[in-house]
């Protein structure tokens, strides 16, 4: 028996309206709770994320080593390119990193109040081929 109950992600940022915004587009989300200081938002998956406002909330700064990561999000995703498009086409901005090692093709992200987040290739089952 699981000692808690699966919560919500919740991000701290100076505007949460606008942070939710974001995300319901990328994430095909609607508003559940919406309150003074926090919105929340479901996917259609059931993923919960929560935006809690936050007047002195500092956006991580990560790769660079001041004030770094303090939350990462991973999206799995089909088409990189695609999404990367619609990413930036929100107001996301690309986060230049070295190539991360691994089996898995990624970008990373910095969303409007620049959390940032990675989009992952949606690894293949089948046995790569050639």
């Amino acid at each position: 028996m699981a000692l808690v109950k699966a919560g919500v992600v919740v991000l701290d940022c100076a505007e949460p309206e606008i942070l939710a915004e974001f995300y319901k587009e990328l994430l095909g989300a609607e508003e559940t709770a919406v309150a003074a200081n926090r919105v929340e938002i479901r996917g259609a998956d059931g993923f919960r994320m929560a935006f809690r406002r936050d007047v002195n909330a500092t956006p991580p700064s990560w790769p660079r080593p001041e004030n770094s990561l303090q939350a990462h999000l991973n999206f799995v995703v089909d088409d990189l390119d695609e999404a990367e498009r619609g990413v930036v086409g929100l107001g996301g901005r690309p986060l230049e990193t070295k190539d991360a090692p691994g089996p898995y093709e990624e970008r990373s992200f910095s969303d409007p109040a620049g959390h940032s987040f990675t989009l992952l290739r949606n690894a293949s089952a089948a046995p790569k081929q050639g």
